[in-house]
């Protein structure tokens, strides 16, 4: 009990030194976490991704598209559950700030392949009645406010003209993981409106999403797939659904890896911030550690005594950065809502209790050893 005592005693004799201390160690925190979920949230997308799940594109790249009729020549193929079409739409709604993933899509053989979007069943059938309607993550209508009956108007990029939309369904996540922020709507009303002014255009797909029939057979659909194309004019490349969705991770991979340097830098630099502060603290009370060793209390006394100092400020510090870091992520995310999933993982909880008590016993390692070490004449000479 006296230990503990004199060891709070002794870390908030300098309130001031002590509080800018925790603040420092609770902002690089926050930061810590902060940058970590950045990058986690990038991979979001990519790890909700099914294993019997394949992508299929055109090999040489994503921009140049693929023949419609290839959809009928995948779906003979044995192992191949289901196909459907996929086409990036790219419009923008309202202004270019307001941006969104919009993907023209065969309604029925596409949301049969992703059992992870759950539907109200009247609104599902009045999307599929409907060629002009849409279907509206519960992510996005609640960013934008969209309910069930309004109409969207998409200014079309790759697609030109003015595109009108009515919200026709609203579905959810079947779990807290599934990421909602899409909308999709009928490929079928696309090709509509393009043949008679861009017959070419309206014969041509981004990619198709194939379904197969079990994780084992993976690899040789995928293969029969390629073969199946090969040496024609669009030949194809076919990988499952989450190697796909990292290739788009993979071009901001080099940035990714920056963010996550840039969090361990920030630990380091609080490190070096609070091993200065227990330094000052432990070169001021030389003179007490000394008349300590001169009343008994041994070396390993002085040295433990410094460590839990260096503890109790890390320990506070921390504490407040695992609180606060979920709080200035929310507000984060309602401020920059592009990522569809912003939330702090248990693992960057785990490397921010981790690099608190790095901090604490790291800062105090030459503190400990030099007053431990300290013989009691030169400590009681010693002015602070």
């Amino acid at each position: 009990m006296f230990f503990l005592k004199l060891v709070f005693l002794n870390a908030f004799r300098a309130r001031l030194r002590a509080a800018l201390t925790v603040l420092g160690l609770v902002i690089a925190l926050v930061a810590f976490g902060l940058l970590q979920t950045v990058v986690n949230a990038w991979y979001a997308g990519a790890d909700a991704a099914s294993p019997t799940r394949l992508v299929t594109r055109n090999a040489i790249s994503l921009v140049f598209p693929l023949p419609t009729f290839y959809r009928d020549r995948i779906r003979a193929l044995e192992g191949v559950r289901g196909v459907a079409v996929s086409n990036w739409f790219g419009g923008i709604y309202q202004d270019e700030r307001n941006f969104f993933p919009q993907f023209a899509v065969q309604v029925e053989d596409f949301f049969r392949m992703y059992p992870e979007f759950v539907f109200d069943p009247a609104e599902y059938q009045s999307l599929l009645r409907d060629r002009g309607g849409a279907a509206i993550g519960r992510q996005l209508a609640e960013q934008y406010g969209f309910k069930v009956g309004d109409r969207i108007p998409i200014r079309g990029t790759i697609y030109p003209g003015t595109w009108e939309f009515t919200v026709r369904a609203i579905y959810d996540g079947r779990s807290e993981t599934t990421v909602t922020r899409q909308m999709y709507f009928h490929w079928e009303m696309v090709v509509e409106r393009l043949k008679p002014r861009f017959p070419r255009l309206a014969e041509r797909i981004g990619v198709f999403v194939v379904d197969v029939d079990g994780a084992d057979r993976v690899a040789d659909v995928s293969a029969a797939i390629d073969r199946e194309f090969a040496n024609s004019l669009a030949e194809t490349l076919t990988e499952t659904e989450k190697a796909f969705q990292l290739s788009f991770v993979a071009m901001l991979e080099s940035i990714l890896l920056i963010i996550r340097g840039v969090a361990y830098v920030v630990i380091v630099i609080i490190l070096a911030v609070a091993a200065n502060t227990m330094a000052m603290t432990a070169r001021e009370r030389l003179s007490e550690y000394a008349t300590l060793k001169a009343l008994g209390f041994g070396p390993p006394f002085v040295a433990r005594l410094i460590l839990a100092e260096s503890l109790v400020v890390a320990f506070i510090g921390g504490v407040l950065g695992l609180l606060l870091t979920p709080v200035v992520a929310k507000l984060v995310h309602g401020a920059v809502p592009q990522f569809a999933r912003f939330e702090v993982s248990p693992d960057t909880y785990l490397q921010q209790a981790v690099a608190a008590l790095l901090v604490g016993v790291l800062a105090a390692l030459v503190p400990m050893l030099r007053s431990a070490n300290v013989k009691i004449v030169e400590g009681l000479r010693h002015v602070g």
